[in-house]
């Protein structure tokens, strides 16, 4: 099982995506604004290890609060929530388990112990780390028969074990789910510029994994495609909108729309906690734009000229049509969204 965030008694020790595949070290973050500027740096990545991640910086810092009484944890715990809240906009999952962490302290509030209630909030965030991994299994369980043996299947960016709180992810839980069940599964992933979370983390886990995996770069996606070489494309998201639109990587609508064309199946996996039935449309999902040094740098060498302008948006929106199905850990939702998504939390 790849540890992604693990809760320990000096600390959240994460591991440094940063630096794979080259090399694997992790960090203790002793802090909650550690654990924020962790989130921010990219450190961790991914829709709910962010969530995840985030609720354990608040429960850290919530447990070294040096207030008295449960009015001036509420407000030690108002100030750290609001510094997570402004790490990365676009992932939903950060703000479900803000707003998740924030209940626990009402429910528990009424103890009038501050130490009781710390513990609360240590046993939310343990919960939701806990969580997590069960909901990314059932996503492969859901997804897997959407794949026949000997699939090959393309991915773009990284939304597996290391995006995750660890063990399956979503995408590549359904890749996971489908080996399990005794398939034959070989995974196309996309390099995902301008971060590379592709070429560096999704081809790591897949080797680790022993799952066949073949990288190419973003601009070939076509070509596999009309090919032949792609039966399914299957990808994970940060936001998912009441009508079914989905925000994912930067690419990834390139990606679905290519998948149309070439009459591939696109398949969208992520858990209940990436759906925001409050948004309308895609329309309505903010857009992180990133440091204009992930377009120009990788890494430390820089590849572009000086001086010019960069546009570098974390991620893109898929309407809502190009998408074949949306796995969840509740079940697959198909056309119309607005019906089949709201159905789920049923």
């Amino acid at each position: 099982m790849i540890k992604t965030v693990e809760w320990t008694k000096d600390g959240v020790r994460m591991l440094d995506q940063r630096l794979l595949p080259s090399e694997e070290k992790y960090l203790m973050l002793r802090s909650y604004d550690e654990v924020a500027e962790a989130i921010r740096k990219m450190v961790i990545r991914g829709a709910p290890a962010i969530g995840v991640s985030a609720a354990m910086g608040i429960a850290l810092g919530a447990s070294q609060s040096v207030g008295t009484s449960v009015a001036d944890l509420d407000d030690d715990l108002q100030y750290i929530c609001d510094v997570m809240g402004k790490t990365r906009p676009t992932a939903v999952n950060l703000f479900w388990a803000i707003e998740r962490m924030r209940g626990a302290f009402q429910r528990n509030k009424h103890l009038n112990d501050v130490e009781e209630v710390k513990k609360a909030l240590v046993s939310e965030a343990l919960a939701i780390f806990e969580e997590d991994i069960t909901a990314n299994r059932a996503i492969g369980h859901h997804g897997e028969p959407l794949l026949p043996d000997g699939a090959t299947v393309l991915t773009h960016c990284n939304a597996g074990a290391l995006a995750t709180a660890g063990d399956y992810g979503t995408a590549l839980g359904v890749i996971r789910g489908a080996r399990d069940a005794g398939k034959k599964i070989a995974v196309i992933a996309d390099e995902t510029r301008p971060y590379l979370q592709g070429l560096r983390l999704t081809a790591w886990e897949l080797a680790k994994d022993d799952i066949p995996v073949t990288v190419i770069t973003d601009n070939m996606a076509g070509h596999v495609m009309k090919s032949g070489k792609v039966d399914a494309v299957v990808v994970g998201a940060d936001r998912i909108a009441a009508n079914g639109d989905t925000a994912n990587k930067i690419g990834t609508y390139m990606v679905a729309v290519l998948a149309r064309e070439h009459g591939v199946p696109f398949y969208v996996a992520a858990p209940l906690t990436t759906l925001d039935l409050s948004l309308a449309s895609g329309e309505e999902i903010p857009i992180e734009e990133r440091d204009s040094m992930e377009v120009t740098h990788i890494r430390d060498h820089q590849l572009a000229p000086d001086g010019i302008n960069v546009h570098n948006p974390a991620f893109d929106v898929t309407p809502h049509q190009f998408i074949t199905a949306i796995i969840t850990d509740k079940g697959v939702a198909r056309p119309p969204y607005l019906k089949s998504l709201k159905t789920l939390f049923e």
